[in-house]
């Protein structure tokens, strides 16, 4: 069975952690965590782009010459696609991009992803974020003193107003509760730090 130390804050080793080999150390299926990822980019799209076609923009519709007899092409209306400032044909309309994986599919790829963490010794777990102010700056000493030097997902079980207070003015932390985490989220931190009792609310969902 695959196990993990449990630190403090204080980057002290106060236990060990036994995790299921189902979730942590389990196979790695990259096109599964592909997947996964482009549909998490694929959902945060706004999808807002719009060009105008030839009923919407401005100018008249009314025929500019008579059809025969002058020698120029022929033509219906200066809003037509071809001229300046005409309307454009089979541009970019508003559209929702998002889909879902089968959830099969997502626990997949998420135990893929946190399987991938374990394996690249990126995964991490403290006994509990007491921090005792909502300061930035002691939280910010925290992860240095765990050796946090690039981006970091932490994720959470419970409510935690100081955490999350302290968390949301640094620039390389990414805070989630432990049931928000997407194989997205795990493969785009460097570290990814657990509390211990979200890493075990986690692991009991995706064993289910």
């Amino acid at each position: 069975m695959a196990t993990v130390d449990v630190k403090n804050l204080n980057n002290e080793v106060v236990g060990t952690l036994d995790l299921s080999d189902d979730v942590f150390n389990g196979p790695i299926n990259k096109g599964l965590m592909h997947q996964a990822v482009k549909q998490y980019l694929a959902s945060q799209r706004l999808g807002t782009h719009k060009t105008k076609t030839r009923a919407e923009v401005s100018g008249s519709g009314r025929k500019p010459w008579r059809q025969k007899g002058t020698g120029r092409a022929r033509v219906g209306e200066i809003r037509n696609p071809l001229w300046r400032k005409g309307g454009t044909v089979f541009g970019p309309q508003p559209r929702d991009y998002e889909y879902h994986l089968p959830r099969k599919m997502f626990r997949a790829a998420l135990k893929s992803a946190l399987a991938l963490k374990f394996k690249e010794n990126q995964l991490n777990v403290i006994e509990a974020f007491d921090l005792e102010s909502y300061k930035t700056k002691a939280f910010s000493q925290a992860l240095a003193r765990l050796g946090f030097d690039r981006k970091v997902l932490v994720i959470h079980h419970q409510e935690n107003p100081n955490l999350q207070l302290a968390a949301r003015n640094l620039s390389k932390v990414q805070l989630l509760a432990n049931l928000q985490v997407t194989p997205y989220h795990v493969l785009n931190a460097k570290h990814v730090v657990f509390s211990r009792a979200a890493i075990q609310a986690l692991q009991e969902v995706l064993t289910k």
